[in-house]
């Protein structure tokens, strides 16, 4: 398991710990496996009994052993690593990979509703399982937290789907418009969707003040008869919020004009002021929404919210059969939705103080500006003296990935803006802010310190 451990430049506890740690991750070590003894690790690792000794204390002040007097260590995963926000993937040593923000499952919770999933089976077992609707039991559900937040929804209402993505595609392929209005920027997921269906686009001009009103009238009237796909509720990437007078005229553009808005909810949850309050939905509007910010990008779960009408004409698309998740999992996501308001102020909680820890580092200098934004997942660059793209490419020299501006752009714009998401634990941020300020001397000093070339 621990063939080629032993790192250049590196004492030997420190990459024996490293590639104890990667074991487990891989698992190539299983959680509550017990280890050998001291002495008989030493002699099949081939270091001293002092080289254990030292790597086994720090994975137990770590979290990762625990070692019950006159018992064999067991192998666990620290709690800390196991309910946070962050995937573990993003602390990498070589590099810190910012470009999607997302998150690693809650592994208690999740585990747990897998379990209670795994118990209650047997009916949803001895049936086809073939795609459908979604399980009854799911979209009532999902129906309730709708209504809840002031929406009256019925089941019959929701189709269920693998994700969001998998919902936009659905919707665009069946819809089949020419044209789409856009937000500019836009998530690169959405973009990517409409240029593979050959969508024209006309953009909107979003920052983290809010939406182009003139845009807005504009582009909605050269989308006439087609679809607009908006992101009101902590805007990806800018954070924006769609204030009250913005919604009202969204909906009366999209009456005015016939246009079908699809409004992508998947960080509405995503809620980082004091005081978290649903906003108002927009009027008219079919909806996507996921479990994928909230919980887990693994747990392939989206719906779309419309008109029963609609959701019946969907169910026909020979596409929709490819885009439904399977059974088990959405059962596992009715085990998880009776407690998602109790994850998701956890998780709030977290974002939040990372949100405030990004900011502050960043406010200690650079040549950047940026607005703390109300809720989402990333901060929004406006940079100065420096493109985007440029800026990245140093920054991936010195072993951080980021996406600039034009990802984000539906003509190609916004060059001088990029996307720095804080769902990285904040020692992880401070290495991003260190590297941005100063991308050539980071490298340098990650070559030092990893014994690599000058």
């Amino acid at each position: 398991m621990f063939t080629g451990w032993r790192r250049p430049a590196t004492p030997l506890p420190d990459s024996l710990a490293e590639a104890f740690r990667d074991a487990v991750l891989d698992g190539r070590v299983r959680i509550g496996d017990r280890l050998p003894s001291e002495r008989q690790l030493a002699a099949q690792l081939g270091v001293s009994r002092g080289t254990v000794v030292t790597a086994l204390s720090r994975l137990r002040e770590e979290g990762w052993l625990v070692t019950r007097q006159g018992s064999a260590s067991t192998v666990r995963l620290p709690p800390h690593l196991g309910e946070r926000y962050a995937p573990a993937s993003v602390d990498r040593r070589d590099s810190v990979d910012l470009r999607r923000a997302v998150p690693a499952a809650p592994r208690e919770i999740y585990t747990e509703a897998m379990h209670r999933a795994l118990d209650r089976s047997a009916r949803l077992l001895l049936e086809s399982g073939e795609p459908d609707a979604g399980l009854p039991e799911l979209r009532k559900l999902i129906a309730g937290r709708y209504t809840a937040e002031g929406l009256p929804t019925r089941p019959e209402q929701l189709l269920v789907t693998s994700g969001a993505r998998a919902a936009l595609t659905l919707l665009v392929a069946h819809l089949a418009p020419r044209r789409a209005v856009v937000e500019n920027p836009a998530f690169f997921g959405t973009l990517a969707v409409l240029r593979r269906f050959g969508v024209r686009m006309s953009p909107v001009r979003v920052t983290t003040e809010g939406w182009d009103a003139e845009q807005l009238a504009a582009a909605f009237r050269a989308a006439a008869g087609t679809v607009a796909c908006l992101v009101p509720d902590f805007h990806n990437p800018t954070g924006a919020l769609m204030d009250q007078e913005t919604r009202r005229a969204v909906t009366e553009l999209a009456a005015e004009h016939r246009v079908t808005v699809i409004v992508d909810e998947t960080m509405r949850d995503i809620d980082l002021r004091a005081a978290p309050v649903p906003e108002p939905r927009l009027r008219n509007a079919v909806t996507v929404g996921s479990l994928s910010k909230a919980v887990w990008g693994g747990l392939r779960i989206g719906w779309i919210r419309g008109p029963a009408a609609l959701v019946r004409e969907l169910l026909t698309d020979p596409l929709s059969g490819m885009c439904a998740p399977p059974p088990m999992e959405q059962l596992v996501a009715c085990e998880l939705l009776p407690h998602l308001d109790a994850l998701l102020e956890r998780r709030r909680g977290e974002l939040r103080g990372q949100r405030d820890h990004l900011a502050a580092r960043l406010r200690e200098g650079g040549d950047w500006t940026f607005t703390l934004p109300p809720g989402g997942l990333a901060l929004w660059l406006r940079l100065h003296g420096t493109s985007g793209e440029t800026l990245v490419r140093r920054a991936t020299a010195a072993g951080v990935e980021l996406l600039p501006g034009p990802a984000f752009s539906p003509d190609g714009t916004l060059t001088h803006w990029l996307r720095l998401p804080y769902t990285a634990r904040p020692d992880t941020l401070d290495r991003a802010v260190e590297v941005l300020r100063c991308p050539a001397t980071a490298a340098l000093k990650e070559a030092s310190t990893s014994g690599g070339p000058d």
